[in-house]
């Protein structure tokens, strides 16, 4: 772990949980989906930093691409 997977773990799993809540909030079941996809990735996806942010910005992307 380096630090730059750390940072990446941190923003990327807090940009998944608000993503998270506000899919159950408003029930919006793929926002809901993606947040969950995107607090647990990080902890699956150890070896690239750029693997991490690469697949961190697509989950994000995607977020604002699939919102009901």
């Amino acid at each position: 772990m380096t630090v730059t997977n750390i940072v990446g773990n941190v923003i990327f799993s807090a940009v998944g949980f608000v993503a998270f809540v506000y899919g159950k909030r408003m029930a919006a079941y793929t926002t809901m989906g993606i947040g969950l996809v995107m607090m647990v990735y990080p902890y699956f996806v150890t070896g690239s930093t750029a693997l991490m942010y690469g697949t961190g910005a697509a989950l994000t992307v995607a977020l604002f691409l699939f919102r009901e």
